[in-house]
């Protein structure tokens, strides 16, 4: 699905000292919500949203469904991360998302998320294909 020199979004996010461990170095479970900030900046880049409200009610949204994380490097408190995003797969009812950690040029860890593209309604949640034109939005079109 993407190009793997081109990532679909970049953004960037300095480590907080909350994200730290004892030994002053990102915790592993830090990458996960950052990966998912990283997903909500790029839709909303597309103009879309995690939540969207439908013409015919309801609302569109994506929960996850898978999530790993490698790490190749530590990162520490202060760090400057570039995040980048690409679209690895839409299927016809997901995504599959691949988010690269660099810091000053060192790769310090590779991600994935996959979401189910849902209806929302009266509190029901019920996989559906995905729109066309959220779709095309996906694919940078």
């Amino acid at each position: 699905m993407s190009d793997s020199q081109t990532p679909a979004f970049c953004t960037t996010r300095r480590v907080e000292f909350r994200d730290t461990d004892a030994a002053g170095i990102v915790h592993f479970s830090a990458f996960f919500p950052m990966m998912e900030a990283a997903e909500h900046e790029f839709l909303r880049s597309r103009g879309l949203s995690v939540m969207q409200a439908q013409d015919e009610g309801g609302h569109l949204t994506w929960p996850r469904v898978s999530a790993s994380c490698d790490y190749h490097a530590a990162a520490r408190f202060e760090d400057q991360l570039q995040i980048a995003v690409w679209v690895d797969h839409l299927g016809g009812k997901s995504v599959r998302y691949r988010f690269e950690f660099s810091c000053q040029d060192r790769r310090i860890a590779t991600g994935q998320l996959t979401a189910v593209c849902c209806q929302l309604s009266d509190g029901h949640l019920q996989s559906v294909a995905i729109p066309d034109a959220v779709r095309s939005k996906l694919k940078g079109e």
